[in-house]
C-alpha cells in the first residue's frame, strides 16, 4: 500500500513538472511575422531595407523583454513578385504556425488575400495591394495601415489646391504614370476630384520599366499643365529629371508618390534634384528617435540585421512604421486577451490602436473596426539639396470622396 501511495505521488509530480514545462514552453513560444518578399526582382529596391529594420526591431524587442514578455520571430522568404510563389508561401508558412503576414507586393498581395479572409489570418497590407481594402467591414482580416494610393493621390491634390490660391477651377494637372495596376490605381480618384474642383486632367502614360518617358515629356511641354504628379518608381525618376531639363519643365512641379528614396536622388543628382516634392506617409533620415536608436544600440557597434546604408534609406524608416504597428497590435492584443495571441485577438489589437506615431516616425494612426487604414494621412516634403524639408503638416483630405469610392469598390468584393 505503502509503495503504490509513494507510486502515486511520484506519477503527481511528474505529471505537475510536465504541465509546468508545457505552460513554460507555451509562454515562451515565439510571436511569428511571416515575411514573404520579392528579393530578387520587381521590389528588390525596397524589400531588403523594410526585411532589415524588421529584424532590427525584433532584436531590439526581444533584448528588451519581447511583446508583453514573449519573444518575435521575424521569418523571410523571397516569393520572386510571382503570385503563385507567393501563394506557396503563406500556406508553408501556414503550416508552420504563421498567422501574420506581409508580402510587400500588390500582385502577391492580392493573389493571398482570398485565402487570408477564408481562412481568418491577419494580412499586413500597407503601402500595397487594393485600396479599397481600408474597409474594415469588408475586408475584416486585411490591415493596410497608413494611406492607400487612393488617398495620398488626394493629398496631393488638396496640396496644388493649397499652392494655387485655394482654386483649382482654371488649373491643369498632368498625372505620369507606370502604365500597369500599381501606376494606373490612382486614375479614378483623380478623375473624380477633377470633376468635382474643376481641374484639367491630363494622363500620360509610361510603358514598363519606365526607361522610355520621351513621349510623355514631350506632350507634357506641349499641355503646359501647372504640377505633374508622378507615380513612377526607381530610375523612372532619374528618366523623369533628364526628361523635364530637356522639356523646360520645373523640376519643384513635379509631385512623386512616396517611393522616392536616397538613391533615387543620388542618381538624380543632389543638387539637380533640388525643388523636387515628394508625399510622403513616414518621416525621412536619421533623427528620428527609433532609427537613432537602431545605429547607436547595433550599427555603431557592427551588430546590425545588414549594411548600415540601408539604416540611412527612407525606406528602412517605412518598414520600421510597418513593423512597429504590428508590434503595438500585439501587444495591445495581448494586454486585452492575455495568452496565447489568435488571429481574433490581433485583428482587435489592431483595432485598438489609437493616435499611434510611433514616437513622431511616421502620422499619427488610429485603426477601427471601419477603417483599418488608420486615417490616410501624408505630408509633403521638398529636397534641399541635401534634406527632405516638409511643406505641410500630416493631414488627410477629401476623405469622403476617397470613402466613396472605397465603399463602391469593397461593395463588389467576394471571397470565393
Amino acid at each position: 500500500m505503502k509503495t503504490k501511495r509513494k507510486v502515486w505521488t511520484i506519477a503527481i509530480a511528474a505529471a505537475l513538472a510536465t504541465s509546468g514545462a508545457m505552460a513554460s514552453a507555451q509562454e515562451n513560444e515565439p510571436i511569428k511575422f511571416g515575411l514573404c518578399f520579392d528579393l530578387s526582382k520587381s521590389y528588390a529596391f525596397i524589400t531588403p531595407q523594410v526585411a532589415q529594420a524588421a529584424q532590427d526591431l525584433a532584436m531590439y524587442t526581444n533584448e528588451n523583454g519581447g511583446i508583453e514578455g514573449h519573444p518575435v520571430e521575424i521569418i523571410v522568404r523571397d516569393h520572386g513578385n510571382e503570385p503563385q510563389r507567393g501563394v506557396e508561401c503563406y500556406e508553408q508558412l501556414k503550416r508552420e504556425g504563421v498567422f501574420i503576414y506581409n508580402f510587400l507586393s500588390t500582385p502577391v498581395t492580392n493573389a493571398a488575400l482570398p485565402r487570408a479572409m477564408k481562412d481568418g489570418n491577419i494580412l499586413m497590407q500597407s503601402f500595397v495591394g487594393r485600396g479599397d481594402a481600408v474597409d474594415g467591414e469588408v475586408f475584416g482580416w486585411v490591415f493596410p495601415v497608413g494611406p492607400t494610393y487612393w488617398q495620398q493621390a488626394a493629398n496631393d491634390v488638396a496640396f496644388i489646391k493649397g499652392q494655387m490660391g485655394g482654386d483649382l477651377s482654371d488649373a491643369k494637372i498632368g498625372f505620369i504614370y507606370l502604365d500597369y495596376p500599381f501606376g494606373q490605381e490612382p486614375i479614378e480618384i483623380l478623375k473624380t476630384l477633377a470633376e468635382k474642383e474643376g481641374f484639367q486632367l491630363e494622363l500620360y502614360p509610361v510603358p514598363l520599366p519606365g526607361s522610355d518617358q520621351s513621349g510623355a515629356w514631350s506632350k507634357i511641354r506641349r499641355d503646359k499643365p501647372d504640377y505633374v504628379i508622378s507615380w513612377l518608381l526607381a530610375g523612372g525618376h532619374a528618366v523623369a529629371s533628364k526628361e523635364m531639363r530637356r522639356n523646360g519643365f520645373p523640376i519643384d512641379r513635379y509631385l512623386s508618390v512616396n517611393w522616392m528614396n536616397e538613391v533615387d536622388i543620388n542618381n538624380i543628382g543632389a543638387e539637380e534634384a533640388k525643388g523636387v516634392l515628394r508625399g510622403t506617409n513616414v518621416a525621412g533620415g536619421q533623427d528620428v528617435p527609433i532609427v537613432k536608436t537602431m545605429l547607436d544600440t547595433y550599427y555603431a557597434n557592427g551588430k546590425g540585421s545588414g549594411p548600415e546604408s540601408l539604416v540611412r534609406d527612407v525606406y528602412y524608416n517605412l518598414g520600421l512604421a510597418v513593423y512597429t504597428t504590428g508590434f503595438e497590435a500585439a501587444r495591445l492584443a495581448i494586454q486585452e486577451n492575455g495568452w496565447p495571441l489568435t488571429p481574433e485577438s490581433m485583428k482587435s489589437g489592431y483595432e485598438a490602436i489609437e493616435n499611434f506615431d510611433a514616437n513622431g516616425l511616421m502620422a499619427p494612426v488610429t485603426v477601427t473596426p471601419q477603417d483599418h487604414g488608420g486615417g490616410g494621412k501624408t505630408r509633403i516634403e521638398q529636397w534641399d539639396g541635401a534634406n527632405w524639408v516638409p511643406l505641410t503638416d500630416w493631414s488627410a483630405d477629401y476623405i469622403d470622396v476617397v470613402w466613396e469610392v472605397i465603399k463602391e469598390s469593397s461593395a463588389k468584393f467576394t471571397v470565393e
